[in-house]
C-alpha cells in the first residue's frame, strides 16, 4: 500500500524540477519549501558509489559545520576522576562513570553525542546494543573517544557531527536549519562534501559521487548538481 502524501506536500513538489540545481538555487529553493509549522532542519541525502560491507569501502568521519547546527547538542561524557570534573566545567549535560554507563543501560537517553576516554572503553563496550544501533557509540573515527574531553565538548557543541555511510552507501547528514541563510546553508554543505572527498575509502572504484539531494524536513527532494558543489570554493560563497 503507498503512502498518500499531504495536499502540503503534493504542492510543494510542483515546486521542484526534475533536474540537478546548481547549489544555491536548490538551497533557496530548500528554504521556500519549508512551510511546516516549526523549525524544519536542512537534510543532506548523498548516495556514494561504495559497498560499505567491505571494511576498505567504508566511510564513518566527523565534519565541523562551520555555521553550526543551528541545534542545541546536549553532549555526555564517561570518564573517571579528575576527567568527570574536567568534562562538568567545560559544558557537558551529563558526566560520570560507571553510575553513569548503569543509567544508559537502565535506558537513560538524554543526550545527542557520548564522549568517552579511553580508559572507560572496556565498560562502554557493554553498551554496545543499545548505543550502536542509534548511533551514539564512541569511536576514535567519530572523535568521541578521547582524553582531551574539554576540547570535544566545545567542538561538538560548536557544530561538529559525526556520520556514516549506511549499508547501502548512502550519507544522510543534517547541516543546518531551513531558517539559515542560503549562504550559510551552502557553506556547510560545502564544508560537508570537502569532508566526504577527503575521506574517500580507499576501496571505493569508479565514480564515487553518484547523487545529492537535499530536503528541508518535511519538504520534497531537490537534486543538487555535484559537480557545481565539488567545483565550488568557499571564497565563492558570499
Amino acid at each position: 500500500m503507498t503512502k498518500k502524501l499531504s495536499r502540503r506536500l503534493q504542492e510543494l513538489q510542483k515546486k521542484v524540477e526534475d533536474r540537478p540545481y546548481e547549489p544555491l538555487e536548490a538551497l533557496t529553493l530548500l528554504k521556500e519549501t519549508a512551510t511546516a509549522k516549526f523549525s524544519e532542519s536542512a537534510e543532506a541525502h548523498i548516495r556514494l558509489g561504495i559497498d560499505p560491507k567491505y571494511t576498505d569501502q567504508q566511510l564513518r568521519t566527523t565534519v565541523a559545520l562551520p555555521k553550526g547546527t543551528g541545534q542545541t547538542i546536549r553532549v555526555a561524557v564517561i570518564a573517571r576522576g579528575e576527567k568527570v570534573t574536567e568534562a562538568t566545567n567545560s559544558g557537558a549535560d551529563l558526566s560520570g562513570s560507571e553510575e553513569l554507563i548503569d543509567e544508559i543501560q537502565k535506558g537513560m537517553m538524554d543526550f545527542d553525542v557520548l564522549v568517552a576516554t579511553p580508559d572507560m572503553m572496556p565498560q562502554v563496550a557493554k553498551l554496545g546494543r543499545l548505543l550502536g544501533p542509534r548511533g551514539l557509540m564512541p569511536s576514535p573515527k567519530g572523535g568521541t573517544v578521547t582524553f582531551d574531553v574539554t576540547q570535544a565538548i566545545a567542538e561538538f557543541k560548536a557544530g561538529k557531527l559525526e556520520f556514516r555511510a549506511d549499508r547501502t552507501g548512502i550519507v544522510h547528514v543534517l547541516f543546518g536549519k531551513a531558517s539559515f541563510t542560503p549562504e550559510d546553508l551552502l557553506t556547510n554543505l560545502k564544508a560537508l562534501q570537502e569532508t566526504i572527498d577527503r575521506n574517500r575509502p580507499s576501496g571505493a572504484k569508479g565514480r564515487y559521487w553518484r547523487t545529492v539531494y537535499i530536503s528541508a524536513t518535511m519538504g520534497p527532494s531537490i537534486q543538487v548538481d555535484v559537480n557545481a558543489l565539488r567545483d565550488l570554493k568557499l571564497t565563492d560563497i558570499a
